[in-house]
């Protein structure tokens, strides 16, 4: 992982007082901590997967001179990228400007474009601010200002980050390192790694691990299935031996009711003899002539006579 190299280089810039040694600037412990989109900026493969064209750029993460923070001029921001090999992220940016789709081209932010390059530098009121400011895709920012927006825009890390070498060694300050805790964050501690190998299967696998660990059970003892009684007579039976007496008599007696059912609706639905026909017959004429006889009523005349009614 290019985070996990201990020095960075430094790169020198048109102008710089040439020296014997290479400048270098040791890693922050921001960088190999876990969990922080600055370690993305660092790792050659999450910037191109981004979609950030760095294959000229000498190194990742990439540290220039403090000489940069004094350009003034937009030709000369130009020919800064050109020399550390970030011109052609700015010209892949300037290339992909379009118009913004939807209503968003009437409420002031009509151009959409690829990012570009963020440079990073520390002195407040730097010149290269308006220096790069012009240049579509790029964006400058200090390093006490830093913020997910500008590290990974659009919620995808990997942004191409340009720093400056004080922005660069001020981040240990900012962020503290894993012996001492931050000056400018209160009560800020760095994100810890979990395990220092992450080659779990190696640890499990390892002799010191298996040498302590129980044996492979090979049995295998499966629960038995529970049935339900309701449904499964042997398991009834095991727990109610009278159930098998009790279900024989319920079927007996529902034997029972059909047969007296059908023996009732056979006999409402035998055929009537022609003796007994005429017998009906007769008792009905019998009940209809003493239905008569009872209405009679022998006083009527003194009734009607009474209520001063005439017929």
């Amino acid at each position: 992982m290019a985070a996990a190299r201990p020095l960075v280089i430094v790169q020198s810039l048109e102008g710089d007082m040439a020296t014997d040694a290479t400048p270098t600037v040791a890693l922050p412990d921001v960088m190999k901590a876990s969990i922080r989109p600055d370690i993305a900026s660092a790792i050659p493969s999450l910037v191109m997967a981004r979609g950030h064209k760095i294959e000229t750029v000498p190194e990742m993460p990439l540290v220039v001179s403090d000489s940069a923070e004094g350009v003034e001029k937009t030709s000369a921001a130009l020919k800064v990228l050109k020399q550390i090999g970030a011109y052609t992220d700015s010209e892949k940016a300037k290339d992909n400007q379009a118009i913004r789709p939807g209503k968003g081209k009437a409420r002031n932010r009509r151009y959409i474009s690829r990012k570009g390059p963020l440079i990073v530098y520390l002195t407040e009121g730097a010149k290269l601010v308006k220096a790069f400011r012009n240049i579509p895709g790029v964006e400058v920012v200090n390093v006490e200002r830093l913020n997910l927006l500008k590290l990974a825009p659009g919620r995808h890390l990997g942004r191409f980050v340009i720093w400056t070498k004080s922005a660069f060694e001020k981040l240990d300050s900012i962020y503290g390192t894993f012996e001492k805790g931050s000056e400018k964050k209160n009560a800020y501690v760095l994100p810890r790694a979990k395990m220092v190998n992450a080659d779990l299967a190696r640890i499990i696998n390892s002799d010191e691990v298996q040498s302590v660990v129980r044996p492979i059970k090979k049995e295998v003892k499966r629960a038995p299935m529970k049935k339900n009684p309701l449904k499964n007579l042997n398991t009834m039976l095991r727990l109610n031996p009278y159930a098998k007496t009790a279900r024989r008599m319920s079927l007996l007696a529902e034997a029972q009711r059909v047969k007296a059912k059908k023996e009732k609706l056979d006999k409402k639905r035998k055929p009537v003899t022609k003796e007994e026909a005429i017998a009906i017959k007769a008792a009905g004429k019998a009940w209809h002539q003493t239905m008569i006889s009872d209405s009679d009523y022998t006083e009527f005349e003194n009734f009607s006579k009474w209520l001063g009614v005439s017929q």
